[in-house]
């Protein structure tokens, strides 16, 4: 009855028209990272706002919902894991970051990785052995890869850099766009805190590092300092 209900609930808000421009932001055309992905066009406010609305959910209903074929009922899904796993114990937790892992084929684009990784892989791993991100860095496919690096994002804003800068030098030559804006982001992330740290990683890795990975790295640089970046004259 919950699944139905939700379903009904997240249908009623849909909005053609703003679902056409998610297919167009969201790359769903062929060949495209998000090729044949389906939106119902609610803006992602209200979708909070149902998460909220249905906040008691239980697990394996939402596990249900991630499996939907439509993106704004998968993201509802994974902003209720993650207040959930916020509250939870740490059987839940551990269950909730479970489900994550073996989810991963639902988790498929951006916003989706973003808005979960570091809440709930990020958090469960805290206290807990690494390796995996390091597999997930290793792994064919591209939203395991985003979703290792953002997970790192939790540890970056405790100050522990570590993981979050080997797994950006083992992603160093990934060949999608969206892992070096990934990878990037969170060095700059890691600068905000620390720049001795993120120059001496730069410093070490500038030469080799895909174009955009490094402009999103050296975004909030001086304009001397990103000119001396991207013309090597480090």
């Amino acid at each position: 009855m919950a699944y139905q209900e939700i379903t009904n609930h997240l249908h009623s808000l849909a909005d053609s028209e703003r679902a056409q421009h998610a297919m167009r932001f969201f790359k769903t055309g062929v060949g495209e990272y998000g090729e044949g992905d389906k939106f119902l066009g609610i803006r992602v406010p209200v979708i909070r706002l149902s998460v909220k609305k249905y906040k008691d959910t239980s697990l394996d209903t939402a596990e249900k919902l991630l499996k939907s074929e439509y993106h704004g009922i998968r993201l509802f899904a994974l902003l209720l894991l993650v207040s959930r796993y916020t509250k939870g114990n740490i059987v839940e937790q551990t269950r909730i970051y479970q489900l994550y892992l073996n989810s991963t084929q639902c988790i498929n684009n951006w916003d989706l990785v973003d808005s979960s990784a570091p809440y709930i892989v990020g958090a469960y791993l805290d206290d807990n052995d690494k390796s995996i991100l390091h597999e997930l860095a290793r792994s064919s496919l591209l939203w395991e890869r985003r979703i290792a690096i953002l997970a790192t994002f939790y540890f970056i804003r405790k100050n522990k850099f570590g993981d979050a800068l080997r797994i950006a030098e083992q992603l160093l030559n990934d060949p999608e766009d969206l892992i070096h804006k990934a990878v990037g982001w969170m060095l700059r992330e890691i600068g905000k805190r620390d720049m001795t740290t993120e120059v001496a990683f730069l410093k070490k890795y500038y030469q080799q590092m895909p174009r955009t990975m490094l402009r999103y790295a050296i975004e909030k640089f001086s304009k001397a300092e990103r000119h001396k970046y991207l013309t090597s004259q480090i």
